[in-house]
C-alpha cells in the first residue's frame, strides 16, 4: 500500500514538473516574438496620385523608369536595384548591363520579376498597362513625367525617391542645385530670343514637338522661344515635312534620332545636311543640334538626365 502511494506521489510530481516546463517554453516564445523587430512602412503618393505602402527599409528594387534610374544611382542606391531591362539602357546606365534583365521596356518579363520578389517596381508610362499585374508582385509606383508639368513633376519624382531611401535632404539640395543651373540656362534662352524647333527624326520621317509635349522641357523648362506656337500637343509629336522647317526657319533646330536610340537604319535621318534645312537661319549659323539620342528618348525626368539635358540644350546658345 505505502508503495503504491509512494509511486502515485512520484508520478504527480513528475506531471508537475512537465507541466511547468511546457508552461516555461510558451512564456520564452511569447517573450521571443515580442522582441522581434517589427517591419515598418511608410507610404508615399505616385504621379498617379495612388497611395502606395512599402517597406521602410526595402533592399530590393526592379527598376523600369530610365529617370528614377539614374536619381536612385545619384543618391547612392544603386546596389538596390536587382533588375532593369538591360536591352534598353541608356548608355550613361550602362553600369547596370550586368543586373538581372527583366524583360523589354514595353513588355516586362512577369515571370522573371516574380522569381526576384523585388521589395519594390518602379515603372513609368511605358509599362502603364502593367501596373496591376506588377502590383501583385509587389508594391508598384508610377513615377512618369507629366508633360503639361514636366520640372515640378521630375522634383516631385526626386523627393519621392529620396523619401523612400531616407535621403529627402540629398534630395532637396539636388534639386536646388539643378534649378540653379536651370535657371541660369533659362535666362541666356530667354535673352536670346532664339525661334527654336523641337524635332524627332525616326528613318528619314520628321516630327515638331511643342508646349506640354514628350519634350516640353525645351520650352517650358529651359526657356526655348517656339519657332511655331502651334504645334500639336502630344506624345508622338505634330509630323511635318522638311518645306515646313523651311517656312518656319528657326535659328534653333534640336534633333533627336530615334532610330539611333533604339537600334535601326538612321542613314535617312542626317537633318542638318537635307538642302532644305541648310537653308534656315539654323542650318547656316551652325545650329541645329544633334541631342544625345538615347538620353531624350529613353530617359528623362531624373537628376542625371535633366544634367545631360541641360547640357545639350546650351550648344544651341553658342
Amino acid at each position: 500500500m505505502k508503495k503504491k502511494l509512494l509511486g502515485s506521489l512520484i508520478g504527480l510530481m513528475a506531471i508537475g514538473l512537465l507541466v511547468t516546463g511546457c508552461g516555461s517554453d510558451k512564456s520564452g516564445a511569447k517573450q521571443a516574438e515580442s522582441t522581434k523587430p517589427q517591419e515598418e512602412f511608410i507610404t508615399i503618393k505616385d504621379q498617379q496620385q495612388e497611395e502606395v505602402k512599402i517597406k521602410k527599409d526595402l533592399t530590393s528594387v526592379v527598376v523600369f523608369d530610365m529617370g528614377s534610374l539614374d536619381t536612385m544611382d545619384e543618391l547612392g542606391e544603386g546596389s538596390k536595384v536587382v533588375g532593369v531591362p538591360t536591352q534598353n539602357l541608356p548608355n550613361y546606365l550602362k553600369s547596370y548591363d550586368k543586373t538581372e534583365s527583366v524583360g523589354g521596356i514595353k513588355e516586362p518579363d512577369l515571370e522573371k520579376i516574380n522569381q526576384l520578389q523585388p521589395d519594390l517596381i518602379i515603372i513609368s508610362g511605358r509599362q502603364e498597362d502593367f501596373k496591376e499585374q506588377l502590383s501583385r508582385i509587389a508594391p508598384t509606383i508610377y513615377l512618369g513625367v507629366d508633360s503639361t508639368r514636366v520640372f515640378q513633376s521630375t522634383s516631385e519624382n526626386i523627393q519621392t525617391i529620396g523619401k523612400i531611401f531616407g535621403k529627402e535632404q540629398q534630395a532637396k539640395k539636388e534639386i536646388s542645385q539643378l534649378e540653379t543651373a536651370i535657371q541660369q540656362v533659362k535666362q541666356q534662352a530667354e535673352k536670346s530670343n532664339r525661334r527654336t524647333l523641337m524635332t524627332l527624326v525616326n528613318e528619314g520621317k520628321l516630327s515638331a514637338f511643342g508646349e506640354g509635349s514628350r519634350f516640353a522641357i525645351v520650352h517650358d523648362t529651359f526657356g526655348f522661344k517656339q519657332a511655331d506656337d502651334k504645334i500639336e500637343a502630344s506624345t508622338h509629336g505634330q509630323s511635318v515635312s522638311y518645306e515646313y522647317v523651311l517656312d518656319q526657319n528657326p535659328d534653333v533646330i534640336f534633333v533627336v534620332d530615334r532610330t539611333k536610340a533604339i537600334g535601326g537604319d538612321d542613314s535617312h535621318n542626317h537633318v542638318a545636311e537635307n538642302e532644305l534645312v541648310k537653308q534656315t537661319v539654323a542650318g547656316k549659323e551652325n545650329r541645329v543640334i544633334s541631342l544625345q539620342p538615347d538620353v531624350w528618348y529613353l530617359s528623362g525626368g531624373g537628376l542625371q538626365s535633366t544634367k545631360l539635358m541641360l547640357d545639350d540644350v546650351k550648344k544651341g546658345l553658342e
